[in-house]
C-alpha cells in the first residue's frame, strides 16, 4: 500500500513539474541595461530580471533567446517564441501586429553626439545619425526628420563605435540606455531635449505576445501588477537604474 501511495505521489509531482507553463522569451541582447550578454554569453539586464520575476509570480518556466531586433516580431508571429521583451516601445504600428502588456517602463529618447558640437536636433540637418535597425528611433527620424540621414546598425554597440571614430555625427536611443553610454564616454553629450512623441515613445515599453494568445497576455499583466504591488519591480529597477 505504501509503495502504491509513494508511486502515486511521485507521479503527481512529476505531472506538476511537466505541467508548468514554459514561456519562451525573445530579446535582442545589444541594449544595456535592458539586455546584453555577460562574460559567460548569457543574456542579462533589467528586462531579463523582470521576465524572471514575472515567471516566478506565474509559477512558469522561462527561457531566453538572443535575436536581431528587427527579427523579433516576425519570429513571434511564426511561433518561434511566446513573448518578446526587448526594450520595445508600444506603438500604434506594432500594435497592429502584436498585443502588448501594460507598459512596464516609461520611455523617452534622445540623440547623443560629441560634446559641444550640436545644440539641438535641427543642427543635425544633413548629418549621419545611427540607430538599431527596426527600432522606433529609426522610424521617428525617417518620418519626422527627413533632413537627417538615418543610418541603421545591427547593434548600438557598433553605432557608438562609429560615433567615437567620427564615422557618425550622432546616435539616437532610449534615454535610460543613453545615460549608460554617457557614463563610459565622457566626450559625448546629449543633443537637445528628450523626445516623448506618443506615437513613437510616449506609451512606454511593453512585452509583446501574439494577438491570439490572450491567456498569456492576461497572466503577464496580472503578474506585472502583482510584482509592482509587492515591491519586486522596484528592487529590480533600483538595481539596474540606480539613482
Amino acid at each position: 500500500m505504501k509503495k502504491l501511495l509513494l508511486t502515486a505521489l511521485l507521479a503527481s509531482v512529476a505531472f506538476s513539474a511537466s505541467a508548468a507553463e514554459k514561456i519562451r522569451f525573445a530579446s535582442s541582447a545589444t541594449y544595456p541595461p535592458f539586455e546584453s550578454l555577460d562574460s559567460n554569453n548569457q543574456i542579462v539586464g533589467f528586462d531579463i530580471d523582470l521576465a524572471k520575476a514575472l515567471c516566478k509570480q506565474m509559477q512558469a518556466e522561462c527561457s531566453f533567446s538572443n535575436n536581431p531586433f528587427d527579427s523579433l516580431i516576425p519570429a513571434l508571429k511564426f511561433r518561434r517564441y511566446d513573448a518578446v521583451i526587448s526594450g520595445m516601445d508600444i506603438t500604434p504600428e506594432r500594435s497592429k501586429q502584436v498585443s502588448f502588456t501594460q507598459p512596464y517602463y516609461a520611455n523617452s529618447a534622445v540623440v547623443i553626439a560629441q560634446k559641444g558640437r550640436f545644440s539641438n536636433i535641427d543642427d543635425l540637418k544633413g548629418k549621419r545619425v545611427g540607430m538599431e535597425n527596426g527600432t522606433t528611433h529609426q522610424k521617428y527620424l525617417q518620418d519626422k526628420h527627413h533632413e537627417v540621414t538615418a543610418v541603421a546598425y545591427d547593434s548600438y554597440q557598433n553605432a557608438i563605435l562609429d560615433l567615437k571614430n567620427g564615422r557618425l555625427d550622432g546616435v539616437f536611443g532610449d534615454t535610460a540606455v543613453v545615460n549608460e553610454w554617457l557614463k563610459n564616454n565622457p566626450s559625448l553629450a546629449t543633443v537637445g531635449e528628450h523626445i516623448t512623441d506618443a506615437q513613437y515613445f510616449g506609451s512606454g515599453l511593453g512585452i509583446a505576445v501574439r494577438p491570439d494568445n490572450s491567456a498569456l497576455l492576461e497572466k503577464l499583466n496580472g503578474a506585472l501588477t502583482a510584482i509592482k504591488a509587492d515591491g519586486t519591480y522596484q528592487k529590480i529597477s533600483d538595481h539596474w537604474f540606480p539613482q
